[in-house]
């Protein structure tokens, strides 16, 4: 495995080269040095602090799991390359802006960008972190702007039963918005039984599926698994709806959809973070900034599960992958002293 450490001292300011995680085939990853051009006009170079592993869509990437009719719908913004790979792969990075747009210089941003030490994008594709907002936990944003476009489009009402299937990284942002929902009982199901006290940071009640309530009003699955979606279906109450929010890849799902699906007049309805819902009055950008000022909740900590060095992320991956290691949000820190 080629491995590329970039180490500077604190403040430089990289003027050629950066280093970037890619996935050079399923399986496997690398560490590579990548040209990095000086900022033209409208743009900045931004030093990275930390990024976040995505559990969910990257593992699914790096095991070669995107499908080939969804590989442009599953492109992220600054991505190079194609699936199954080479591809330079991520969406959770947090840094300094050292050079480019005089009113962002100095401060951490945002980006929706791979695992790289440095990069230049415009201005207009980094968010600031408020100043309440610790920048490792900034790198949730992706996240919790996912649960931010989840609850708008459930529209969940005032002392609504809801539960969450799958305590992975977006389902817990969910729980931790619901909870805040005045007289609103969430209740966090996961077949891990170590997330209980996960669920009680968050202010969530918690249940394995076999203890998992009936009756609910609505569901929100993020599982990412068939038999989740199954459990989801039986929990709901008549009328009541699952909210969908996994992505499945290339997996096929079945579900039971006679007997109570009909006589119950059940609903499952996709949730998907790449549009604005109907009749929303808001940008994206406007979600971003929201998520961000979420953030300055210290319950979302909870999902800071662990941390490695940049140089460890071919082998952090690969940990993750096989279930080596348990995580939440798995984050990155970047070298910033020589």
């Amino acid at each position: 495995m080629t491995s590329h450490t970039a180490t500077a001292p604190a403040g430089f300011i990289p003027t050629g080269t950066a280093t970037a995680y890619w996935l050079r085939q399923p399986g496997r990853g690398e560490l590579r040095a990548e040209p990095l051009p000086v900022p033209g006009p409208g743009e900045v170079l931004v030093r990275t602090l930390h990024s976040g592993v995505s559990r969910g869509t990257e593992l699914l990437v790096h095991r070669g799991g995107v499908p080939v009719d969804q590989r442009a719908a599953m492109r992220a913004p600054y991505q190079v390359g194609e699936f199954p790979g080479p591809v330079k792969y991520g969406y959770l990075s947090v840094g300094v802006v050292e050079q480019g747009e005089a009113v962002l210089l100095g401060r951490t941003v945002f980006c929706l960008h791979p695992h790289q030490t440095a990069y230049v994008v415009p201005a207009s594709a980094v968010t600031v972190v408020p100043d309440d907002v610790p920048a490792r936990r900034a790198v949730l944003a992706g996240t919790v702007e996912t649960a931010v476009n989840a609850l708008w489009d459930l529209a969940p009402l005032v002392g609504d039963r809801v539960a969450v299937v799958g305590a992975g990284m977006v389902g817990c942002a969910v729980a931790r918005l619901l909870a805040q929902v005045p007289g609103v009982e969430v209740t966090l199901v996961d077949i891990d039984p170590g997330r209980a006290p996960v669920a009680a940071a968050l202010g969530a009640r918690f249940a394995v599926p076999e203890t998992a309530p009936p009756g609910r009003d609505a569901v929100v699955h993020t599982s990412g698994t068939g038999s989740g979606l199954r459990l989801a279906l039986g929990m709901l109450a008549p009328e009541g709806e699952v909210l969908e929010l996994s992505w499945y890849g290339d997996e096929q799902v079945r579900l039971p959809l006679g007997g109570a699906f009909h006589s119950g007049r059940l609903a499952v309805r996709a949730s998907q973070v790449g549009r604005i819902p109907p009749g929303r009055r808001r940008t994206t950008a406007d979600r971003m900034a929201l998520a961000l000022r979420l953030l300055a909740d210290p319950a979302f900590d909870a999902l800071l599960t662990g941390e490695s060095e940049f140089a460890e992320l071919p082998a952090v991956l690969a940990a993750l992958a096989s279930g080596e290691l348990p995580a939440l949000c798995h984050t990155i820190r970047y070298p910033q002293e020589a």
